[in-house]
């Protein structure tokens, strides 16, 4: 064995150990038997040694210069950012109402204090005042009345409440207290023993009762999802059910069947807002849906205040009018009650009531040919339903890595949540696009309502109880955006959560007077109002963003280690089943919901007091990204219109769609058209330039930031306490309210 590992070494130019006569052994380098061959070898060995060696350490070299220029990109970042935050604090945001300024002060209050404990806690731990002996013995605790029985009259109650502390924890004798700042330390901590720490075991025993409710509810959804994906269920057509048939797949849809003869007259309305990146692609997939042209209406209804957008728009909906697309341009001079008021105004139009159904499209959404032929069938024959809502799906969910994130919480949204909802209760919030609304549902339910920022959920609950059914199909996909800046991720998420709680205000005593089922009843009040909209944000912002970092320095308060880790991993990777590819992101995910936590518990207690912020609409800005498939079809569609005036290849177009096509573009005319749509594709281009604004930058956000702080200082404090798992949660939470808060997470605009 011994042998062969130093031939093996030989083989490779290493030294050659000779063993003499005499018991030493000596290293031979160039001995007096060696030959001129291997003597080469040696040389040559010798040399690639040293090209490895030099290899390694510039390699070495251009690690530590990559880590150094990362590191000092991140301070210039940062530096950046702090330059810029006075500027961009003057823009409008729920942190300049008065609601975001008593959240920061409280935040900096405790940040204050924090470090205040930290120094002091510190001092009493270089000082030996810390009282955690953890090898104390168990016969001493039992003894330690007898020794305090000559403390001061405010300390003599302090044995009694010796069973309240964590192992280890002992109070000092008498004899042991030095002086006016110790003798402050042993009062300090008879304090928070008795007044603290009391307090913060009761709530954070409330909030893991909640938390433990909410991760029950989870399980029940997964669980649900899962037998749908074992049994196969999905919803049915009426008419396929009495042919026999319990489920349709989309063959039957498309039949030439009774199914496939069913057009009725359908209303697409697309509501859009300065949203000049999106909405020509917008408008384009809307158009192309293969329905009869003369059984469907676009609604292309701006509320753009910028004049450039309004012209835009008006120009691509001009474009498609004349290629026999029925599609007409409303503008509302005020925006009044923004969505809801602008499909309100829509709904009143004299020609609606020709109309039997609604589609809605918001502007960045980008819906297949065969939307309406997957989604219309499912009313036929069915007159308690009142909706048929499809999924989402994204462009951009690999651009960066808040997408990422956000494509994690969406897909289990919509996988799980809005499935099993739709399959077993007939029930689930209305996604406010990619959905078709019955036309006589929304009018017995009270049409569109100004009075919330969710109208679509508003819309969905006063269904529920006027006793309409819906359906969701997680088969029927519709392409969208996601906000790639958190600045825009983080207002709309302001505004999901605010909302619902502003709803539950108002329509709790309708709820409470409806005729639906007690069971519906409880199911609206007690899971889809309280426990996933109030319950969800109120438990993990004051869990894990409050709560843990106080036990750290009131440490007879103990949170188990099972509530800070075990469970939210569990619950994390419960959430990140439906997106297996993402499973690598189950860590950052779950650090990043505890961010957010932050922003949704803001929104929450807004919407739930009605304070200003909630009722705040800001559009969530898109950057205009498209599939890839989409743009090789604009491609196409530029270049086939520039050279010759030949029908455009549509992936998925109807056979009407050429026909119209063709009809509104003659070959006697086709010189002047062209010539006319390069004009106005110059005009608009040049109007495009001239007005286009830069990306706001990035920003500084106050709360993440003292947050992090807070959590950082929370992490250094139970170094003291030697609790480990404790510190590199902390650490790790601190580090990404950090990241979050210097804007470091989303879109970077240099």
């Amino acid at each position: 064995m011994a042998s062969s590992w130093w031939g093996d070494k030989e083989e490779h130019g290493t030294p050659v150990v000779v063993k003499m006569d005499n018991p030493y052994s000596l290293v031979e380098i160039d001995g007096p038997g060696m030959d001129s061959s291997e003597k080469a070898r040696r040389s040559k060995n010798a040399k690639q040694f040293k090209w490895v060696l030099l290899l390694r350490a510039h390699r070495a070299v251009g690690c530590v210069a990559w880590l150094a220029g990362g590191f000092w990109g991140l301070l210039g970042a940062v530096n950046r950012r702090v330059r810029r935050s006075r500027d961009a604090d003057a823009e409008p945001d729920a942190e300049a109402s008065g609601r975001g300024r008593h959240m920061l002060g409280f935040l900096r209050a405790f940040l204050l204090l924090s470090l205040a404990m930290l120094a002091f806690e510190t001092a009493a731990y270089l000082k030996g005042w810390h009282y955690f002996p953890r090898d104390l013995p168990e016969h001493y605790l039992r003894q330690l009345p007898e020794h305090l029985q000559n403390l001061p009259e405010h300390l003599r109650h302090l044995p009694e409440n010796l069973r309240h502390l964590p192992d280890g924890l002992r109070m000092p004798e008498q004899q042991e207290i030095q002086g006016w700042l110790h003798r402050a330390y042993v009062a300090w901590l008879a304090f928070r023993i008795d007044y603290i720490a009391w307090a913060i075991e009761k709530l954070s025993g409330f909030c893991i009762v909640l938390f433990m409710v909410q991760s029950i509810d989870r399980i029940l959804l997964c669980l649900g999802c899962f037998w749908i994906k074992v049994r196969g269920i999905k919803p049915g057509l009426v008419a396929t059910k009495k042919r026999g048939n319990k489920y349709a797949d989309d063959n039957d849809l498309e039949d030439g069947d009774d199914l496939g003869a069913y057009f009725p007259m359908v209303l697409l309305q697309m509501p859009m807002c300065n949203e000049k990146e999106v909405y020509e692609t917008s408008i384009s997939h809307v158009c192309q849906i293969d329905w009869p042209r003369d059984r469907m209406l676009v609604q292309v209804l701006d509320d753009s205040d910028d004049e450039t957008c309004q012209m835009l728009i008006r120009a691509e909906v001009t474009k498609w009018n004349q290629r026999g697309v029925n599609i007409i341009y409303r503008h509302r001079l005020s925006r009044t009650g923004y969505k809801a008021g602008n499909l309100k105004s829509a709904m009143s139009c004299e020609y609606v009531k020709d109309y039997e159904f609604v589609a809605i499209f918001d502007a960045d959404f980008q819906p297949n040919p065969d939307f309406l032929k997957l989604t219309v069938p499912h009313f036929k024959g069915n007159p308690e339903l009142g909706l048929v809502q499809a999924r989402w799906s994204f462009v951009n969910k690999d651009e960066n890595l808040l997408t990422r994130l956000q494509n994690i919480n969406l897909c289990f949204h919509f996988e799980v949540e809005q499935q099993v909802n739709g399959i077993y209760l007939n029930f689930f919030g209305f996604n406010g696009t990619a959905g078709v609304w019955r036309i006589e549902a929304l009018e017995d339910s009270g049409g569109w309502m100004e009075r919330t920022t969710v109208e679509d959920m508003d819309i969905a609950v006063r269904a529920h109880l006027q006793g309409w059914k819906f359906i969701y199909l997680n088969d029927v996909k519709v392409l969208c955006e996601l906000p790639e800046s958190y600045q825009a991720y983080r207002k709309q998420q302001h505004r999901w959560h605010s909302g619902p709680m502003q709803l539950f205000r108002l329509c709790l005593p309708a709820i409470i007077k409806s005729k639906i089922p007690l069971w519906k009843k409880a199911n609206l009040v007690m899971l889809f109002f309280l426990l996933r909209k109030l319950i969800l944000p109120f438990y993990s912002f004051t869990l894990f963003c409050v709560i843990l970092p106080l036990t750290m320095f009131v440490p007879e308060a103990e949170l188990p280690i099972w509530v800070i880790c075990y469970v939210p991993m569990i619950m994390s990777v419960l959430n990140i089943l439906p997106a297996p590819k993402s499973f690598p992101f189950v860590i950052p995910y779950l650090l990043f919901e505890n961010t957010m936590s932050v922003t949704k518990f803001n929104a929450m207690v807004s919407g739930l007091f009605q304070l200003g912020s909630s009722y705040e609409w800001v559009v969530t800005k898109k950057a205009g990204r498209t599939s890839s498939e989409s743009d090789i079809f604009a491609m196409a569609e530029k270049t086939d219109t520039a050279t010759r005036p030949a029908p455009r290849l549509v992936r998925g177009v109807s056979e009407a769609g050429l026909e119209a096509w063709a009809k509104t573009h003659q070959l006697d005319n086709k010189d002047l058209q062209l010539k006319a749509e390069a004009e106005e594709v110059t005009s608009l281009a040049a109007a495009i330039k001239k007005t286009s604004k830069a990306k706001p930058p990035n920003r500084i956000f106050k709360k993440e930031l003292a947050l992090a702080f807070l959590l950082l200082i929370a992490a250094t404090r139970s170094l003291l306490s030697a609790q480990g798992l404790h510190f590199y949660f902390l650490l790790f939470q601190g580090v990404t309210f950090l990241v979050v808060g210097l804007d470091l997470i989303g879109e970077q605009v240099s």
